[in-house]
């Protein structure tokens, strides 16, 4: 168990950012070094319940974010596509950073949260000052979403196919708690999580358009359903696999039953800037929370990295 099994991130502030009204936590000073901490599905900020306040005690100011359909974040507008594309998510983290007068930040997640971090970095990469990615490149393929897989892999995403069916729909407004743990158990089966820290995270799950946009989310990265046309332009540019630029430090866990790890040579065209590539042992697919340590020293070993590559391209400034 982690040191914040049974803690909270609290308060939750808000702020309208885009099409959003965003509920986040926030920690540490104002004026430090801004990271951005991005949960998945389906988990909520508590996969951050030991990484924030230890980056926030040296002095960062962090920010955690509910994603869209999740917790205390709601659309501001009840005709607003309820989307759960990549383009969204992304779309949603530069409208955050907006809101908050964030001229550049850390972005740092895993599984949908990783995702939206990496479009950004691709895309806008001068809002993000370092990359960290669980599970490396998570831009989707779209155009390559038939292309089938090794059949246990392909059964472990036994939601992705779910869910594009009435049923999967159903089953998910039924029990969003009871998909989530058998998500969580295939995902990480070495994590001895227990009914408290579900219960924490499946507060998340009751958010009004969870159901909508989840199925959205999985529906449109297979190719069975339109992305919303605001986001149009964003996912014609993330069709081409924009490679990331920017300082990144990606992670595989050891013991991710879904995602196995890789040594970061299967991504490596996609990053062009500096990179590392870490093994956690013992982490699953949740890693944050799992490896909560090695998660926070990945945001460290990112500035580092940054700071580095700056001084190898400036050295007139040592």
């Amino acid at each position: 168990m982690s040191a914040g099994d049974g803690q909270r991130l609290e308060p939750v502030r808000r702020v309208h950012a885009g099409v959003l009204d965003v509920a986040y936590h926030e920690d540490g000073p104002a004026d430090g070094e801004v990271v951005l901490l991005l949960h998945g599905f389906p988990y909520d900020i508590h996969s951050y319940v030991d990484v924030a306040p230890a980056l926030a005690a040296e002095g960062f100011r962090v920010i955690v974010p509910h994603l869209r359909g999740h917790g205390a974040t709601r659309f501001l507008d009840p005709a607003t596509p309820r989307s759960g594309q990549q383009a969204a998510l992304g779309a949603d983290v530069v409208a955050l950073l907006d809101a908050l007068g964030i001229r550049r930040a850390v972005l740092a997640g895993y599984d949908w949260g990783a995702r939206a971090a990496c479009v950004v970095a691709a895309l806008w990469p001068e809002r993000c000052t370092g990359l960290v990615s669980v599970n490396s490149y998570l831009i989707q393929d779209i155009a390559a979403a038939m292309t089938p897989i090794r059949p246990d892999l392909e059964a472990g995403f036994w939601y992705f196919y779910y869910f594009l069916t009435e049923r999967g729909r159903a089953g998910l407004a039924a029990d969003p708690r009871g998909v989530a743990e058998v998500i969580w158990r295939r995902n990480s089966p070495a994590w001895p999580f227990d009914d408290a820290t579900l219960d924490r995270a499946a507060e998340a799950f009751t958010n009004p358009d969870y159901v909508d946009v989840v199925i959205h989310s999985y529906r449109h990265r297979l190719g069975y359903a339109p992305g919303a046309p605001a986001y149009a332009e964003i996912e014609r540019r993330l069709a081409a696999m924009p490679v990331i630029t920017v300082p990144a430090v990606t992670l595989d866990g050891l013991a991710d039953g879904n995602f196995p790890a890789t040594d970061g040579s299967p991504s490596a065209a996609h990053f062009t800037g500096p990179r590392l590539h870490l093994q956690v042992t013992g982490a699953g697919h949740n890693l944050p929370q799992e490896a909560p340590k090695d998660f926070a020293d990945a945001v460290r070993e990112v500035i580092h990295l940054r700071h580095a590559w700056s001084e190898d391209e400036h050295p007139d400034r040592r």
